[in-house]
């Protein structure tokens, strides 16, 4: 009995340590978050693994991440990605439910994993801090940095931040060093064109780094230009 009220009391006191380190855990994204509506990432969870990665091959490598300010990124690529990645961006409150029921729906009927359903929100909460890995661990906190995303930060401040830090190529990060890459210009010049070849390459940058010419992409990329014109940014 002394032994089963012994075992009891250490649980007790594992699932009280676990549910402290959670909300430690959750205070800290949100304090970060509140850090960034004012400031700038100096590097994101995303950015931390590739170069991790590319260091491994070369020792000196770094990575091309140039921050810009919202009104230095061309309007074209503000439409462009909001057209290409999640068309709701305005309306929804972090969560495109409509988008994720259509995902689920081709996943199941493929067998498996084809599509995410995620918006430009949960993608963002995804590169801040989380790791390009696949469970559902990963998937429940990133459904809760969403939140804190949407609650804390504006729907510019957003998009402003995810144009800046996402991935466009191995070791390149955010419009400016995509810009430049690319097409030799800043991120404030793209063109409809550059701008909508950058959105279709987003979902997997590193692969259709090596032939951003592509017939796929450039398929994708006119699509993606038929949809900018009515698409709202903030």
């Amino acid at each position: 009995m002394l032994a089963k009220r012994s075992a009891g009391w250490w649980i007790g006191r594992l699932l009280l340590a676990l549910c402290v380190a959670f909300v430690l855990l959750q205070a800290w994204f949100a304090s970060m978050i509140v850090w960034y509506k004012f400031q700038p990432p100096r590097q994101t969870a995303f950015m931390s693994e590739r170069l991790a990665e590319l260091r491994r091959r070369n020792p000196a490598a770094v990575l091309r991440y140039d921050w810009v300010p919202y009104a230095r990124i061309s309007p074209n690529l503000k439409r462009a990605i909001i057209a290409s990645e999640d068309a709701k961006f305005m309306e929804h409150d972090g969560f495109d439910w409509d988008g994720i029921r259509l995902a689920l729906d081709r996943n199941s009927a493929r067998g498996k994993v084809v599509a995410g359903g995620s918006t430009i929100t949960q993608q963002l909460a995804k590169n801040l801090f989380l790791s390009p890995s696949r469970s559902y661990v990963r998937k429940g906190e990133e459904a809760i940095i969403t939140v804190m995303l949407e609650t804390l930060l504006d729907k510019r401040r957003i998009l402003e931040l995810y144009l800046n830090v996402i991935e466009w190529g191995s070791g390149v990060f955010g419009a400016e060093a995509a810009a430049r890459h690319y097409d030799g210009i800043s991120a404030a010049q793209l063109s409809a064109p550059q701008a909508a070849r950058l959105a279709a390459m987003a979902p997997s940058p590193r692969r259709f780094e090596r032939n951003p010419r592509s017939a796929y992409l450039t398929g994708r990329m006119e699509t993606i230009l038929a949809r900018m014109p009515g698409t709202v940014t903030p």
